[in-house]
């Protein structure tokens, strides 16, 4: 049975570049939503100071994040000069393939960037 996957990814903005990464962001969330369609929820925040970014994602299965990171892959690249990936957090099971994606996208985008898979014991439903 497919179950659902949190996708959270946490990067330092690099100095200077917050106004770029404010310009690059709706450019990058428009993507996602004209090409992945099954996407449940699709956000990305910034924190007060303008240092940090968080991006969140719901994907109903790991199916899913496969898709986006095939889709999205060249458009993520883009951010590469702006940010410094510091971890991806995965809540649910993703499969091998995504697993070696989600590896490949955090070495692209930052040095010693983490990947860590929290797998589910108890209760998740949407409403």
């Amino acid at each position: 049975m497919s179950e659902p996957i949190i996708y959270i990814d946490r990067s330092n903005i690099r100095e200077g570049k917050l106004e770029e990464v404010k310009a690059a962001l709706p450019r990058l969330v428009e993507f996602v939503d004209a090409h992945e369609p099954q996407l449940l929820a699709y956000g990305m925040y910034l924190d007060p100071e303008g240092m940090s970014m968080t991006v969140t994602a719901i994907h109903p299965d790991t199916t899913s994040l496969e898709l986006h990171l095939a889709v999205g892959g060249q458009e993520f690249r883009r951010l590469a000069g702006l940010i410094d990936l510091r971890s991806i957090e995965v809540f649910g099971r993703p499969s091998d393939a995504a697993l070696e994606d989600l590896q490949r996208k955090a070495a692209a985008l930052g040095e010693g960037g983490t990947v860590t898979v929290h797998e589910r014991v108890a209760g998740f439903f949407l409403r």
